[in-house]
């Protein structure tokens, strides 16, 4: 059976704007860079998987069926924009949680890998082959114990690395640069030790 590469891709600071337990349609803002880097990954061949944390459903602050709804708005924008999601998977639960049933530890909230596992085994992706790509090192440290590449978006948010599951495999300004090194199999870039900013043509 043929094993499919996929680029998973954290959602809040990665693909849109980052609201506080944000969950409203209307207020869906692409970030910069992203249609045209979700593009060349298609291009390229990879499936686009999202990945993401959703505490705000463990915490009461909107239900499953509200983020089905959002999750909804924003796949119909990126299809309209030539750059389809192939998967939608999120984590609901958090230890501090309100709802009983949502409020656990749990092995799929990043960056514990089990967003990244159940997409490989429902997909049939082939991690060795494909990469993470988030705004925080929890999404680093999720794709380092799937087995997966890492880039980090530097939104000038997170402290340096102290563990090598944290350490990116590059840093960069958006996801269009992502998707060139990416599109290169990180051939044509250096390694971007941290906290260099942005990839550097090697």
């Amino acid at each position: 059976m043929t094993m499919r590469k996929a680029v998973f891709l954290d959602r809040d600071g990665t693909l849109i704007r980052n609201y506080h337990y944000g969950c409203d349609p209307e207020r869906i803002e692409l970030l910069e860079g992203v249609p045209e880097g979700l593009r060349l990954l298609k291009r390229e061949g990879y499936s686009l998987v999202v990945v993401t944390n959703q505490a705000g459903i463990a915490k009461g602050f909107f239900s499953e069926a509200q983020l089905a709804e959002m999750h909804k708005r924003l796949g119909w924008l990126l299809d309209s924009l030539g750059a389809p999601v192939d998967g939608w998977y999120y984590c609901p639960h958090h230890p501090e949680g309100t709802i009983p049933r949502f409020s656990i530890r749990c092995d799929c909230r990043k960056p514990m890998p089990g967003m990244l596992l159940k997409a490989c085994a429902e997909m049939k992706l082939e991690l060795s082959s494909s990469w993470i790509v988030g705004d925080i090192l929890d999404d680093v440290e999720a794709g380092k114990r799937a087995g997966t590449r890492a880039i980090l978006l530097d939104l000038g948010t997170e402290s340096p690395p102290d563990r090598p599951e944290r350490t990116p495999d590059y840093v960069v300004r958006d996801l269009r640069e992502a998707a060139e090194i990416i599109g290169s199999s990180g051939r044509r870039w250096t390694t971007n030790p941290w906290p260099a900013r942005g990839g550097s043509r090697g």
